[in-house]
């Protein structure tokens, strides 16, 4: 994959998405969310479904939720749900409820699944077709395909598995500081692996730029294994050795101490990323040898109304580039 020439990028990235380790630990109030018992109340009621009042409450941490994510730190944790208590499918009914009061919940993988399981199923990390999130292995930072991913943990593992957070935003402000002509190289589009995940009439991978900027905002697209796992298709462009040194830039930086923060998930806890302004990332882990205790979250995808406009781009990946209806695996039947 060649240079394509000088690329116009923007200046120095500011906002509460913007932030370092240290200003994110220093502020927990701006982006963690404790339920009380009149939301649990609601929460359980929309789950069951034997509701016929307003849930005044969940609406409230609806609007809280995405208020943090879009206008806020790009993140949100909801704390307090005693998950222990409910079955595995109330759980899920819990989850996917509040993520349609969010937006609309978008399909996970080529089955169509609105409510995906992030465990360890034994797959083979070596096998090109095998999403990362279905191993124990460290995930590396990443977007998903998505406006916002949501968690619900069931369930930690023995040891390791925790959630590491890092803003694009300062990624991008530490390599135009340090490396502004690598980071002008992601404008360029590049090659991602679907990994086996392809809609009708498309290839195998997608051409999108790490970074994008349109119309005043700043978007990431990222997913460095799928990056590297693309070069198995000969028709794919692969980068050079100047675009693969500002992927390992990028790389660098989100793994510093000072720019990514790692959280342990509790039992109950549900967090909300927003994809276009945050990286996430999972450590490996070592699983309970006993299946009923393993590590098991449960996720949704959503489109958010409100969000951000896309550029067109986008809807390689996305389907549509359509604010509150885009994102997802969306392959035919």
């Amino acid at each position: 994959m060649g240079h394509t020439g000088a690329v116009q990028i923007p200046s120095v990235q500011t906002g509460p998405h913007v932030w370092s380790a240290n200003e994110l630990l220093a502020d927990p109030a701006s982006w963690t969310h404790h339920l009380d018992e009149e939301t649990i109340s609601e929460l359980e009621a929309a789950a069951f479904g034997d509701t016929h009042e307003e849930l005044a409450n969940l609406d409230r941490l609806a609007a809280t939720v995405t208020a943090g994510l879009l206008d806020g730190r790009g993140m949100i944790v909801v704390r307090g749900l005693a998950i222990d208590t409910y079955s595995e499918q109330t759980a899920e009914r819990m989850l996917e409820v509040f993520g349609r009061r969010l937006g609309r919940l978008r399909p996970q993988n080529a089955s169509g699944d609105l409510i995906g399981h992030v465990r360890d199923v034994g797959a083979d990390v070596t096998d090109p077709n095998t999403r990362i999130y279905q191993t124990s292995e460290r995930q590396t930072f990443h977007t998903d395909s998505c406006d916002v991913v949501g968690l619900l943990c069931l369930r930690t593992a023995m040891q390791g598995g925790e959630s590491m957070l890092a803003s694009s935003s300062t990624v991008y402000n530490q390599m135009l500081s340090r490396r502004p002509d690598l980071l002008a190289r992601l404008f360029e589009p590049i090659a991602t692996d679907r990994r086996g995940e392809i809609p009708s009439g498309m290839k195998p991978w997608f051409e999108i730029p790490v970074f994008s900027w349109h119309r005043q905002h700043l978007t990431a697209m990222y997913q460095r294994q799928y990056i590297d796992s693309a070069k198995r298709f000969p028709e794919a462009p692969t980068p050079d050795e100047e675009y693969t040194a500002a992927l390992d830039l990028f790389d660098s930086i989100a793994n510093e101490p000072a720019v990514h923060v790692t959280m342990d998930f509790e039992p109950g806890d549900m967090q909300f990323v927003h994809n276009h302004s945050l990286l996430h990332d999972r450590m490996s882990f070592v699983d309970w040898p006993e299946p009923e205790r393993r590590r098991h979250l449960l996720r949704v995808w959503v489109a958010i109304d409100g969000d951000r406009e896309l550029p067109d781009v986008f809807a390689q990946r996305y389907g549509s580039v359509t604010v509150g209806d885009r994102g997802g695996i969306v392959v035919r039947g």
